[in-house]
C-alpha cells in the first residue's frame, strides 16, 4: 500500500482509490528469506482486508513479479469505494512460516501506506495489534531492504 515502496519496483503505479477484499484476513505468515513473516491473505468469513488500487502499466508487471518472486498474482474480485465490484490483480503466497512476525520496520511500512491513503481507523487499528520483533540485523527500513 505504500506508494512510494511500489514506485521503486514500477515507476507507473497510479493511485486509483482504496478498495476492499471481503472474506479474507491480511496477515504476515508468508515465509520470508530474512526470517520473519511477510504480508499474505488468508480465507476468513467475514473478515474485510482493505487496501489500495493501482493502475500499473502492463510492460512493468514483469518487474513486480520479479520483487514479488515468492508470491503468486492472482486475479480476485474486490469493491471500489462506489461499491462496484472489479478485478484487481493481488499477491498471495502458500509459502508459510511457523513465526508469522514481521519485523518492526516492515509492520510500520504497512502502517504508512494505511495512513497514507487513510484507510478506515478500525484497520488501521488491526494493523497497529499486529505483533512485531526487531529485526536482529539492526537497520531500519529502506525500501531496498524490502
Amino acid at each position: 500500500m505504500n506508494t512510494e515502496w511500489l514506485r521503486s519496483r514500477v515507476p507507473s503505479a497510479k493511485t486509483i482509490g482504496r478498495a476492499r477484499l471481503l472474506d479474507k484476513r491480511m496477515v504476515c505468515n508468508k515465509k520470508s528469506k530474512d526470517s520473519s513473516g511477510k504480508a499474505n491473505l488468508i480465507d476468513s468469513p467475514g473478515n474485510v482486508v482493505w487496501g489500495v488500487l493501482y493502475e500499473i502499466d502492463s510492460a512493468e508487471l514483469g518487474n513486480l513479479d520479479k520483487a514479488e518472486r515468492s508470491y503468486k498474482r492472482k486475479a480476485l474480485q474486490v469493491l471500489n469505494e462506489q461499491g462496484d465490484t472489479i478485478s484487481a490483480e493481488v499477491y498471495i503466497s502458500t509459502k508459510i512460516t511457523t513465526d508469522p512476525t514481521p519485523y518492526d520496520w516492515y509492520k510500520n511500512l504497512i502502517l504508512q501506506g494505511a495512513q497514507e491513503h487513510q484507510l478506515p481507523g478500525d484497520y488501521v487499528e488491526y494493523l497497529q495489534r499486529l505483533p512485531s520483533k526487531p529485526d536482529p540485523r539492526k537497520r531500519g527500513a529502506t525500501l531496498s531492504s524490502i
